[in-house]
């Protein structure tokens, strides 16, 4: 038996034990027959085509915008469907007990409970809203772009550097764009900033050189009084699809690499520089990429090779478990690492003061945002653009300024 058959058939199980839930709300609620109908063709409809175009993907093409939206299609429709499960399965332990109750107690057995318009009005109710955030989130959650400012106080930041800023940007993607004006407006954001370095800690692409082609004009558009540097991230690498030969790969990953020439950022590959103001320097650093699970080609030693231990540091490094497992306990002293990668998922509940959630807690401690530990710190950014999914509900793509303060 192939090895698919198996997890199709549970698949299969699960999307039946979805639209049997759902279907009922929908049937309690509404006596039409062009409800019912309409409710049926658009889910066929969806699973049809989201399954027809994800199982007909060619991993020699990558990840294109049209597998993304076929994911989007699927996650907009599933997600609040599991709500009304959750909802109405609540119902039917509540059904079921009251039919337990009349079995063992004197008198005729009474029939199972019908369900309760209200209760089937109360689940279709909140699967609306993350329904609503869905679509939100791929028509205009992808380009709401949030700019976070953070002030780091460090006592042994050289007194040149107090005031200095950094705007630091991640995960572009450029093969997952589509609407031109949104990510002008993005970069003219970044732009405003007017912060003295421009960090980018990696994926520019989802695989391919040429993803890039059409926005070299936008990107080459970024400004920093002081320069602007890079690194690389997993998806720079072409490992995520098929290649004809290995030599395509190669050539593939040397024009990722001159891409960031072009659009006027210094790659750094397991190397460092040194920032100098009025006679004192700071240390940035750059690796390659290294991820728990993921390519870890970074070399750190290679990168703080002819550095000293008392010199201040700014290290990027794209997968923030490299802070988390190799970064955070060395004695090398690395003050700031500045990451990217996760997204956060790019779907999650924040709540400034209040709330912060997203499913990408479960496999990073470091998942998004400023984390500090003994003294030294990592800014984990949700990233500028998007992957996967074509959009981002509640986890909003990110402009990160941070200003080096001395105390």
């Amino acid at each position: 038996m192939p090895r698919w058959v198996i997890p199709l058939i549970i698949l299969t199980v699960l999307i039946i034990t979805v639209e049997v839930y759902t279907f009922q709300a929908f049937k309690t609620i509404s006596k039409s027959k062009l409800v019912r109908f309409l409710f049926l063709a658009i889910s066929i409809s969806v699973y049809l085509y989201s399954f027809i175009t994800i199982f007909s993907y060619d991993r020699s093409n990558g990840q294109t915008p049209e597998f993304q939206m076929a994911m989007g299609l699927l996650l907009t429709v599933s997600i609040p469907k599991l709500v009304i499960i959750f909802v109405l399965f609540g119902e039917d332990i509540y059904r079921w007990i009251l039919k337990l109750i009349s079995a063992i107690s004197q008198g005729d057995t009474k029939p199972l409970p019908s369900r309760r318009k209200f209760i089937s009005q109360i689940a279709l109710g909140l699967a609306s809203i993350p329904f609503a955030a869905f679509i939100y989130g791929i028509i205009q959650g992808k380009y709401n772009y949030k700019v976070l400012k953070y002030q780091l106080t460090f006592k042994d930041l050289p007194e040149a550097f107090d005031g200095f800023t950094i705007t630091q940007i991640s995960d572009i993607h450029s093969g997952s764009f589509t609407n031109k004006e949104k990510i002008k407006y993005g970069v003219d954001l970044i732009n405003q900033q007017k912060s003295d370095i421009m960090l980018f800690t990696g994926d520019i692409v989802n695989n391919k050189a040429d993803e890039m082609d059409n926005w070299i004009d936008v990107f080459d558009k970024l400004e920093a009084k002081e320069g602007k540097y890079a690194i690389l991230g997993n998806h720079d690498y072409g490992d995520y699809m098929d290649w004809k030969n290995p030599q395509d790969k190669i050539d593939n990953f040397q024009k990722v690499k001159d891409i960031h020439q072009k659009i006027g950022f210094d790659l750094l590959l397991d190397e460092h520089r040194y920032l100098e103001k009025d006679g004192q320097k700071i240390a940035l650093l750059g690796v390659e990429n290294w991820g728990k699970g993921f390519n870890q080609a970074g070399d750190l030693q290679k990168a703080s090779a002819n550095i000293k231990q008392e010199d201040f540091k700014i290290l990027m490094s794209h997968d923030p478990s490299h802070w988390e497992y190799k970064i955070k306990d060395d004695p090398f002293n690395y003050q700031l690492t500045l990451s990217g990668h996760t997204h956060g998922l790019q779907m999650g509940i924040e709540i400034p003061g209040w709330l912060k959630w997203s499913p990408s807690k479960y496999v990073y401690k470091q998942w998004a945002g400023l984390y500090e530990e003994a003294g030294r710190y990592i800014n984990v950014n949700r990233g500028f653009g998007y992957h996967a999914f074509p959009g981002r509900v509640g986890i909003w793509p990110e402009i990160t300024v941070i200003e080096l303060k001395k105390g």
